[in-house]
């Protein structure tokens, strides 16, 4: 990378964040045409704003487009920068458990703490608070790694085990929300790995649910969607397999998580199957709950309808079906599945042309958890296209959301 020219640099970092040079173009505020002369070397970079709007719009610090080591952001507060993103990859690549076969493993902390630890970095993802998250992974990482690595054999080694396999799976989502796919793939192959030495068939259903989302976001739908329907009929209640809530809540979510799948895929058909198997467990399971930190029961799964509903182009539907909800029980869900929502809607409205509506929903998911709409490049794309269908000069809210996305109005 540090061989490169600048504008082969600026392709770069732009296609990690699997932006076009549309988007790229729209949010910077110059012509397509301008952005590939740049990226080919025709047009130079020597304006020092640019480059730090540049830098600012791809979420990475401006030294990399110059080759050099980056500096840490002092304004990250809400999303993850480039520092972060090194020292949780470090992280991700120790192989602690290997070198314990042949060294002493490092000192864990003792399990309760650990316990405690992985406790909090899910419900620290749950209220969407991903910058302080992600700089507390690098080392959670770490102590879930050593402890993983420190026991030998029987149940603390299966405990130390499954909590490896969370951490991995925090790491997972959280890094693809904020759109560092490879590194969410590699976390999440990771957690089935784990979950296998956990003993826990639960444990490695959700895992599969984290490799399919990251297989979505890298472009691979129809692996994503073969796969979850695969361990979720594994794990389908019935038969040999019990009806405990958490059964039903891993089994509900990998059949949503298919349904996803299956959107992107355009095959509504298979949408529909899937959702309705996984309305039959949230029925069972008789209301919402957290099991397994899936958030699984009747109103999530109304929430995966309507997110099904946008990947399939129908805006109309997901907003229908977001009018039908309860409010109390949607309000009684935690932060970042309510945000989320509002970013799908936010989708929905725009591909109704709805602008202003979409702009609401995003004004709303940002008071309720502000890393969901400022991090995702989701949200940026969302936003960006509000801003360019809006006649004359945005609302002073969006104007001021927008700024403080880094997406120019």
């Amino acid at each position: 990378m540090d061989e490169l020219p600048i504008g082969r640099r600026v392709a770069y970092w732009r296609s990690r964040r699997k932006m076009s040079q549309q988007v790229f173009a729209d949010r910077l505020g110059k012509s397509k045409s301008w952005v590939d002369k740049v990226e080919r070397g025709v047009r130079r970079l020597d304006k020092f704003s640019v480059l730090y709007e540049i830098a600012d719009i791809l979420r990475i610090d401006v030294q990399l487009l110059h080759g050099r080591d980056p500096e840490r952001r002092s304004d990250a507060l809400n999303c993850i920068d480039q520092v972060e993103v090194e020292e949780i990859r470090a992280a991700l690549e120790r192989y602690d458990a290997m070198s314990a076969y042949f060294d002493a493993a490092p000192q864990p902390p003792p399990l309760v703490d650990m316990r405690k630890a992985v406790n909090h970095a899910w419900l620290t993802y749950q209220y969407g608070r991903y910058g302080m998250l992600t700089r507390a992974l690098p080392k959670l990482l770490r102590d879930a790694q050593a402890a993983d690595a420190c026991y030998g054999g029987g149940d603390q080694a299966r405990e130390a085990a499954h909590l490896l396999g969370q951490v991995y799976q925090i790491a997972s989502s959280v890094l693809r929300k904020l759109g560092e796919c490879d590194l969410a793939w590699l976390a999440a192959d990771r957690s089935m790995a784990v979950a296998q030495r956990a003993d826990d068939p639960l444990l490695a259903g959700i895992a599969t649910t984290r490799v399919c989302n990251a297989l979505v976001a890298m472009g691979r739908p129809r692996p994503a969607l073969e796969l979850n329907v695969r361990i979720a009929n594994r794990l389908a209640p019935g038969g040999e397999n019990d009806l405990r809530p958490e059964r039903l809540s891993v089994y509900g979510i990998l059949l949503l998580q298919g349904a996803m799948a299956a959107a992107r895929l355009g095959d509504s058909a298979t949408v529909d199957d899937l959702i309705n198997g996984a309305a039959e467990a949230a029925a069972l399971l008789g209301g919402d709950h957290n099991y397994y930190w899936t958030s699984f029961g009747p109103t999530n799964l109304e929430l995966h309808r309507a997110a099904a509903a946008v990947e399939l182009g129908d805006g109309g539907r997901a907003v229908e079906t977001h009018l039908g909800l309860v409010e109390s029980k949607f309000n009684a869900l935690l932060p970042e599945r309510r945000a989320h929502h509002l970013l799908d809607l936010a989708r929905g409205y725009t591909q109704m042309g709805d602008v202003a509506s979409a702009g609401d929903m995003l004004l709303q998911g940002d008071r309720l958890a502000p890393s969901e709409i400022r991090c995702r490049p989701i949200a940026h794309e969302v936003m960006s296209d509000v801003l360019r269908r809006t006649r004359g000069a945005p609302p002073a809210p969006i104007a001021e959301l927008a700024e403080q996305m880094g997406v120019g109005v």
